[in-house]
């Protein structure tokens, strides 16, 4: 009788269903042991919607499951097993299976994954029939321009990059690989690189590395620390040149208790191997509020000034002068730049506005000040002008990289694959090499073509993903000077590694 009550519900319960589920996958489990061996020996053992090539390699198998099988509310699919499971809350200690644990380990096999792949074979380029031989032979023909073939020659180069790692000396034997690198920003000529480090107790320690050692054969750099600076939690860093070309660095710190937050520019001589008593004090810092992001201007028409973007305003203030200009906002102002061949700062906003200030003018009440206006979906993170100024690209934390017209205010390429969700995290764009960097909260480090917006490289993070491990990254022709080697350097917990040309 029992027998057949269970056969009626399940030829009658399940058949009239928009999808045939198995029951098995998600049915609670029987302490009757006769009754659920019966069970499965009379439910079918093809998987859910499965093809003819889940019968085969068992890896395809699980890619043809994962991209079919449906989501049920509490349960998970588990490809290797083919069965679905329970999900239980998170702080359940006898059984954690939860969500976000099944995306780490997900997350965590891709990775080892494509660090295996790299590690046996050189990376495949992203373009059918590109190699070099047919690029010379082009070029030769007069098929391809200078720049065309340049272009090129770098998407090559960039899908060969091996990594190695960097050995890092210091002064202070104490101080080198023992705090996690949260910001690296390179200067100009990217002969040095500016490092925010963590620390235990809380706050940030700065320092400058010096790659003038770095070259194809010894991978080693300098790193000078100044450990007065140790308590503040930095925001956003910037260089900035005063007395000449990055000749300082632009600090925007958060406060401590009772203590506000501040705007601090530091000689870069504060780090140097020179004698300590030698060195200057710091030139001079500005108590602002809690600032989102900061920016140098290069412009004659606006010398000595620096803008910070604040809780729905922006302050721009002259170093020498100690003239302060304020823009209110309707947003928190999280991205900044400059512009060099005109006054205009350029500002990215939690609401997903994007606007230009004109600092020569006097502030006024109302929106009038905009010059140029245009909207994201999303928190805009970072945005970075393109050399002619002509182009703007700005990041959200929706994921979306745009590349925006600023004389039509219209957005004319878009570089997908970024992946962001809550985090400020930077974009890099390299017009001599045609190339655009990111690094996503997924930890993946994506290189794309600035030209068509083709993806050509992902690079898995050395160090199993986590918000704590974002790595941060600087690419470059000329790492260590005009006669530096090309490649991209990678900051990732207490590690720093150097992805060279081939």
């Amino acid at each position: 009788m029992k027998r057949n009550y269970w056969r009626g519900k399940e030829k009658h319960g399940w058949s009239n269903r928009k999808h045939s589920y198995c029951p098995r996958r998600y049915r609670r489990p029987s302490h009757n042991n006769h009754t659920e061996s019966r069970l499965e020996q009379e439910e079918p053992q093809t998987p859910v919607n499965a093809g003819p090539s889940s019968s085969g390699n068992p890896s395809s198998s699980s890619l043809t499951q994962n991209s079919v099988v449906p989501e049920l509310p509490g349960f998970y699919y588990d490809s290797e097993k083919n069965r679905y499971f329970r999900l239980l809350p998170g702080h359940n200690n006898y059984n954690p299976l939860t969500k976000e644990s099944i995306q780490y380990k997900a997350m965590e096999c891709k990775r080892l994954r494509l660090l295996e792949e790299e590690e046996k074979q050189k990376k495949k380029t992203t373009r059918a029939g590109l190699n070099s031989s047919m690029l010379l032979q082009k070029r030769q023909l007069g098929l391809l321009s200078s720049t065309s073939y340049c272009r090129l020659v770098h998407e090559l180069k960039v899908n060969c990059m091996q990594r190695r790692k960097i050995e890092i000396h210091s002064p202070d034997s104490s101080v080198a690989g023992t705090n996690n690198f949260k910001i690296i920003v390179a200067d100009v000529a990217c002969e040095r690189i500016f490092t925010v480090n963590d620390v235990e107790h809380g706050g940030c320690k700065y320092g400058i590395i010096n790659l003038s050692g770095l070259g194809k054969e010894s991978l080693t750099v300098e790193m000078y620390d100044n450990l007065y600076f140790t308590n503040r939690k930095v925001n956003s860093v910037c260089w900035a040149s005063l007395t000449h070309p990055d000749s300082h660095v632009l600090l925007c710190l958060m406060g401590i208790a009772e203590t506000p937050g501040c705007a601090s520019l530091l000689p870069a001589s504060l780090f140097s191997s020179t004698n300590p008593g030698d060195r200057p004090g710091m030139l001079c810092s500005f108590k602002i509020s809690t600032a989102w992001s900061c920016a140098w201007c290069l412009n004659p028409q606006a010398d000595n000034c620096f803008s910070t973007g604040l809780t729905r305003r922006v302050l721009v203030t002259n170093v020498v002068t100690g003239h302060r200009q304020t823009f209110g906002t309707s947003s928190d102002v999280l991205a900044q730049q400059f512009a060099t061949q005109t006054p205009m700062l350029y500002n990215g906003c939690r609401s997903g506005e994007i606007f230009s200030i004109d600092v020569r003018q006097r502030n006024r009440k109302g929106q009038s000040w905009k010059a140029i206006r245009f909207f994201h979906d999303s928190a805009v993170t970072s945005i970075r002008l393109l050399e002619d100024e002509h182009y703007l690209m700005a990041a959200d934390m929706a994921g979306k990289i745009k590349l925006w017209d600023l004389r039509t205010a219209k957005c004319v390429k878009q570089y997908k694959g970024h992946h962001n969700e809550y985090a400020i995290l930077p974009l890099h764009v390299n017009e001599e090499e045609g190339l655009l960097t990111a690094v996503g909260q997924d930890c993946y480090t994506r290189i794309w073509s600035l030209q068509d917006a083709h993806l050509l490289r992902t690079i898995p993070s050395p160090h199993p993903s986590s918000k704590d491990a974002i790595p941060s990254v600087v690419f470059s022709s000329r790492l260590g000077g005009s006669r530096g080697v090309p490649g991209l350097l990678m900051a990732v917990k207490q590690d720093l590694y150097h992805f060279s040309y081939n």
